[in-house]
């Protein structure tokens, strides 16, 4: 184990230049006493470590030292073959350049290493698109990952949501993401680095200007806090609802993660027919009409009243769609035919007596509701 970390560390010099010792900490996951004493080992053997004194200071080689330790062990180089991804690099113009590259590193390896490499192929796949949904066309991302590589500033006409729906923007490229199948760029924009979907590119410039890339940007940390923002500001109302134990478990699966947690955190205790009241936090009464609507008959939306209302309105159209269920045992009048707009005779009086109406069934009884 030791003698691996000591050969990362001496890597790590190689590869990044000059390191101070809290980075080495955190990349070799050790302390910083330790890093000290492996510093110390590689000294001793001969190998031309050096450390700067200061605030810019750290440990590096010796200009021009290089290691040649660099023989791959037989987990190494699986998981090289493994980090190969065809579909993604074949969308960013890639997808030859991993080819050969894959070729010249099988051809460099041993052959049981090699062999190795192809089994991994045959035994794990990535598929990153989500599930039902088509992948998006991105015609400029080819483009697109040649100016973020080459540090060109772009001009692109970009589609989005508000008025005006079509914008042209001057953006200087920081790097692309592919976020459960679609790509997104991430660029600085009038000193604000900000997030667009390479899919509502509608059209791209790549400029003979460099682009201005923010000193110590880091495209990892900034997209997973971006995510973090998104997430948090995209609930910006709350709805009260009602509902039976099985549909708040259900929720896990029919509702957005951030949806789901809240519900089963706010939850409070069940009565004894099985229901508790809890709080949903929702984009919009939009949004909120639509998660409900999962959920059937085992919700009853109790705040805010516009939800209520079109919760209700489309419970009403569906009830007026379909007949009510006969109960056992109980004669149901033969009305004819129902003229258009009217409803069946005795279906007023069904949809209103104590069993709740139509689709009540799915839930246990309706008890009184305490706002």
């Amino acid at each position: 184990m030791r003698a691996s970390r000591l050969v990362s560390l001496l890597l790590l010099l190689q590869t990044r230049g000059r390191m101070t010792a809290a980075e080495l900490s955190e990349a070799l996951e050790v302390s910083i006493r330790t890093v000290y004493r492996d510093v110390e080992s590689l000294g001793a053997a001969g190998v031309p470590v050096y450390a700067e004194r200061g605030p810019a200071g750290g440990y590096r080689l010796l200009d021009g030292y290089r290691t040649r330790l660099t023989g791959l062990t037989a987990g190494e180089a699986e998981a090289l073959f493994l980090a190969g991804v065809p579909g993604p690099a074949s969308e960013l113009g890639l997808g030859s350049v991993l080819t050969t590259a894959e070729l010249k590193l099988r051809a460099a390896l041993p052959s049981d290493l090699a062999d190795r490499g192809g089994r991994i192929r045959q035994r794990f796949h990535l598929d990153a698109p989500s599930w039902f949904r088509e992948p998006e066309p991105t015609p400029h991302l080819a483009a697109l990952a040649g100016a973020v590589w080459e540090d060109r500033r772009i001009r692109v006409r970009y589609q989005r949501w508000q008025q005006p729906r079509e914008v042209t923007r001057t953006l200087d490229p920081l790097g692309v993401v592919l976020k459960a199948g679609r790509w997104y760029l991430v660029a600085a924009a009038d000193g604000q680095v900000r997030t667009y979907r390479v899919g509502a590119i509608l059209d791209l410039t790549v400029l003979d200007e460099p682009a201005d890339r923010p000193p110590g940007f880091d495209l990892a940390d900034c997209w997973q806090e971006h995510t973090e923002r998104y997430e948090r500001s995209v609930y910006r109302a709350e709805a009260r609802v009602r509902m039976t134990v099985a549909a708040l478990a259900r929720t896990v699966h029919l509702f957005p993660p951030a949806m789901s947690r809240a519900a089963r955190e706010a939850a409070g205790a069940p009565d004894a027919d099985g229901w508790l009241v809890t709080t949903v936090p929702i984009e919009s009464v939009r949004h909120g009409h639509v998660e409900m609507l999962k959920l059937g008959a085992q919700v009853e939306v109790l705040a805010p009243a516009e939800l209520r209302e079109l919760v209700a309105g489309t419970a009403h159209a569906l009830a007026a769609l379909y007949p009510p269920i006969p109960v056992a045992g109980e004669p149901v009048a033969d009305a004819g035919p129902a003229a258009d707009g009217e409803r069946p005779a005795g279906t007023a009086a069904r949809t209103s007596d104590a069993r709740g109406g139509p689709g009540a069934a799915a839930g246990p009884p309706r008890a009184p509701v305490r706002r």
